[in-house]
């Protein structure tokens, strides 16, 4: 099983509607393709940060889903629309593999 954690930092004034975005986003990858998405919050450091967080049973199943997405009219319209809401270059992947 792999754990796929994806973050960014929110552009100053922008937490609302960063917090929307996430929500647009996890209720639409849900719905479309079954995958279940966890929002998250910092507890200490940078608060200005979010991650969504969802599990595989391997890479080959993420790497399908990734495919769709960027191939998903709708997911990229969403992505487009609100990329002033978050920091250029500070959306993060990061993949942990269960042992």
């Amino acid at each position: 099983m792999v754990t796929v954690f994806r973050s960014g930092a929110i552009a100053p004034g922008k937490t609302g509607e960063a917090l929307a975005f996430a929500h647009q986003i996890k209720k639409l990858i849900n719905e479309k393709y079954g995958i279940t998405i966890e929002l998250l919050v910092p507890v200490g450091g940078n608060p200005g940060r979010i991650a969504f967080k969802s599990n595989y049973e391997g890479l080959g199943e993420w790497e399908t889903l990734s495919a769709k997405l960027w191939a998903d009219a709708e997911y990229m319209a969403a992505i487009a629309s609100n990329s002033a809401t978050f920091l250029p270059g500070s959306v993060n992947d990061d993949i942990w593999r269960t042992i």
